[in-house]
């Protein structure tokens, strides 16, 4: 799994695929969608599909293959190796959405939640993995929202395809085991090897879960927020949890057609933060200054 290309630019979205075995080009397949960093506030959100010759899955299934969620991260590493192992019947393909886009996407004015995010990116991976030549004949997929919308939602975008959405899909069938553990394993490197553009060099960097209930998360957070810019690009700025500590730290931004006047003129306003100060703030200027070429003066 060659994650270098993502790494060179994490706030943009990257498509990673296997070579898709011949089998897979002549005989009917079933394929397994899952995801992997739903619901962390920190991180990127991995799509993954797998697929294998119908005839296959006891093959398959002979991997020990199970829910990525049951197992260690050191077990996890071990099936993906057994994955890239059984190249002649089986193949892969993960989307790995940025934190970056999954933010803007969800604050976009038309309304586009985190649900159809999932759905529209499913959609895509099955089309991919159709585009490539994979003679996909059967679907099995985790649901996100009501399974029943779901399989209807992928049946008129797939007519000729068999479609089955279940809960606890993962566990369910080995297929969407497999495309589990992909989403899981490459989330997991591209976490452990995030890239910060930001200057955290004296932050810490151990964040906990990524989790919003986790208070380690939370602390991380209220520590790496600049007051003007925001948060660096490793989080996903529209969860609550984010918007919560943004309201609470960050100066806020009054903008002139505001039809709150009173609540306008009791906000801090932007210039503020340009004032001079008395006693110099131990945090590193944001990257903006440093890409810019701009130092703080007192005088002109």
């Amino acid at each position: 799994m060659d994650l270098s290309a993502f790494e060179r630019d994490n706030a943009v979205n990257c498509l990673l695929d296997s070579a898709v075995p011949a089998a897979c080009r002549s005989e009917p397949c079933s394929l397994g969608i899952d995801e992997a960093g739903r619901g962390p506030v920190l991180g990127p959100m991995v799509y993954g599909i797998c697929y294998c010759p119908v005839d296959r899955q006891g093959d398959l299934e002979a991997l020990k293959v199970a829910d990525s969620k049951t197992l260690t991260e050191a077990q996890r590493e071990q099936l993906f190796e057994k994955l890239g192992a059984a190249k002649d019947f089986v193949g892969w393909v993960l989307h790995i959405l940025s934190p970056n886009y999954i933010s803007t996407s969800m604050q976009r004015r038309a309304k586009y939640n985190l649900n159809a995010l999932s759905h529209d990116t499913a959609i895509g991976l099955i089309q991919r993995a159709l585009d490539s030549g994979v003679q996909v004949a059967k679907v099995f997929v985790d649901t996100v929202g009501p399974a029943e919308k779901y399989q209807e939602k992928l049946k008129q975008h797939f007519p000729d395809l068999e479609v089955t959405v279940k809960p606890k899909a993962d566990s369910l069938f080995p297929v969407v085991s497999a495309a589990s553990i992909c989403a899981k394993v490459a989330r997991d490197r591209v976490v452990k090897n995030w890239r910060f553009l930001e200057d955290l060099e004296d932050a810490d960097l151990d964040y906990g879960s990524g989790y919003p209930n986790d208070p380690k998360t939370k602390e991380w957070l209220t520590q790496n927020l600049d007051p003007v810019f925001g948060y660096p690009q490793f989080v996903r700025f529209s969860w609550s949890t984010a918007q919560v500590i943004l309201e609470s730290k960050a100066v806020p931004v009054c903008w002139d057609d505001t039809e709150d006047d009173a609540a306008q003129k009791n906000a801090q306003s932007l210039l503020s933060y340009f004032a001079r100060k008395e006693t110099s703030s131990k945090r590193p200027p944001h990257r903006f200054f440093h890409e810019r070429k701009l130092k703080t003066v007192t005088s002109l």
